[in-house]
């Protein structure tokens, strides 16, 4: 008889109509319309691993998440068949057999996010819900300049929000990068092995404050070494975020059908 294997998948979604990740009771999550359309399938799945707990109105491109199914189904036919029973602003992008038990939170080497920013006085309807839009005047270079500050690794306890009450706030950014997308878009890029509620949405409004003169240059090392939210900038709308990518540990065989994916 043939080992149990999980299944991983990869999760996109437009987190607008979500209030975030997680499940919670009477109220619309990616995780419960997800978990929801497994079961479907296989009634006698009833949890959902997810690698990023996601906030109300972020969105991603990204997400992984893995669960235990009894029925024997490959990986092309669930995502086929999630992607019949999801709404549209959820999709399975792909699916893996792994070994059984497989949680990516835990398996996790690192994440990468994206933040968009609109730089137009006028509205870009096409943009809406994508990006922060700032109808002021930003130095560029400056902004360049203090993200590469937050690079590192550092006691990040000043970038989260104040119900964050994780004990280990040291956190290693591998990369904080200002790339210019278009003429009118620029993206905040940043990679780092974990993060803290908020982290990345507090560092955004930080540079964007520092951008416009709002912020002494070196507001990124001060808030490090005095460990106060007060010495950063505001926080970043959820809209403009977006998880790419997760890094996670993968086996390259394993038992039954595991390391098979689809698409491959």
């Amino acid at each position: 008889m043939p080992e149990p294997t999980s299944v991983l998948l990869t999760i996109a979604y437009d987190g607008a109509e979500f209030a975030g990740w997680a499940a919670q009771k009477d109220t619309r999550t990616v995780q419960g319309v997800v978990l929801e359309a497994i079961a479907k399938m296989d009634p006698s799945v009833v949890a959902l691993r997810g690698a990023s707990r996601t906030d109300a109105g972020v969105h991603a491109e990204g997400q992984l998440a893995a669960f235990d199914p009894a029925r024997a189904i490959d990986a092309r036919g669930w995502v086929l068949g999630l992607d019949s029973q999801l709404p549209d602003d959820v999709a399975v992008r792909a699916a893996r057999a792994v070994p059984f038990g497989y949680d990516p939170r835990t398996m996790s080497r690192g994440k990468r996010y994206r933040y968009r920013l609109l730089l137009d006085p006028v509205r870009d309807p096409l943009l809406r819900g994508r990006s922060w839009r700032i109808g002021f005047d930003l130095d560029l270079e400056r902004m360049a300049r203090e993200a590469a500050r937050a690079e590192g690794t550092h006691d990040f306890r000043a970038f989260r929000t104040a119900h964050d009450q994780r004990q280990n706030t040291v956190r290693t950014l591998s990369r904080v990068a200002v790339e210019r997308e278009s003429d009118r878009v620029v993206a905040i890029a940043v990679s780092g092995t974990a993060f803290m509620h908020n982290m990345v949405r507090i560092l955004v409004g930080t540079l964007v404050d520092v951008a416009r003169s709002q912020l002494d240059e070196g507001a990124v090392t001060r808030a490090i070494a005095s460990g106060e939210r007060s010495d950063l900038g505001p926080t970043a709308p959820a809209h403009g975020l977006c998880l790419e990518h997760v890094d996670v540990a993968l086996p390259e065989t394993g038992p039954g059908d595991a390391g098979v994916s689809w698409p491959r």
